[in-house]
């Protein structure tokens, strides 16, 4: 199966995740990561849900799932312990075009949830498209164990030197270079940080070009003359 990767941004969009038992709680979270806007709807809820209903992080709606619930929402999951509610929510959000994961059930699903190994703001998606979720889990697991734990410090310091390189230097190879070059060195917050230094350096022997307007005639107004 061909899958599509992306990051999608679902920050404050409204996202309805229907059940709330083991299934639902992983994947509840994994949205409030994400800063969605979630609603649950069960009829019961795992302790922990409850506890993110209370916080009022989340919204639930102590029920059974009924058609017309995914009206207005971005994202739905279907994580029921009945496939055959899961199968119908995935019809309602076929016919609304709304994207829809029913856990466990692949051919049922627009999306696979990723095993995701984090870093601050590096993230590594792992998917075998719901072949072998187990598979997914140990290679997480394993890239994890092989990557620093300041990871993701050290990609904020190397992502706001990068915002200086790109106010400094103009769009062309030698930036490129530059770009990935840093990539490979150690790089830090405080001024002095000799990776600062380079792109400073790269900098001051490659100066952004000047526009300078042509030279225009003006009149004198007093004289009546050209200047």
């Amino acid at each position: 199966m061909d899958l599509f990767p992306i990051f999608l941004k679902i920050a404050a969009r409204p996202c309805v995740v229907i059940g709330g038992g083991n299934l639902a709680e992983s994947k509840i979270e994994a949205l409030q990561a994400a800063h969605a806007r979630v609603t649950v709807i069960a009829p019961e809820a795992r302790p922990r849900i409850v506890e993110l209903v209370e916080a009022g992080e989340i919204e639930w709606k102590r029920r059974v799932y009924a058609e017309g619930d995914l009206t207005g929402n971005f994202l739905v999951v279907a994580a029921t312990d009945d496939p055959t509610v899961n199968r119908a929510v995935f019809q309602e959000a076929a016919e609304k075009n709304i994207i829809c994961n029913a856990v466990d059930d692949p051919p049922f699903c627009d999306f696979y949830f990723p095993s995701v190994v984090r870093r601050g703001d590096l993230q590594i998606a792992i998917s075998t498209s719901g072949a072998s979720p187990a598979l997914a889990q140990r290679l997480r697991k394993e890239i994890n164990a092989q990557l620093p734990l300041d990871l993701g410090d050290w990609l904020t310091d190397l992502g706001n030197l990068r915002r200086e390189v790109t106010q400094m230097e103009p769009l062309n190879e030698e930036r490129k270079w530059l770009l990935h070059e840093l990539a490979q060195r150690e790089v830090c917050g405080y001024d002095g940080c000799p990776s600062r230094v380079l792109a400073r350096q790269h900098a001051l022997t490659n100066p952004l070009p000047v526009k300078i307007s042509p030279l225009r005639e003006e009149t004198d107004p007093a004289r009546g003359k050209k200047s």
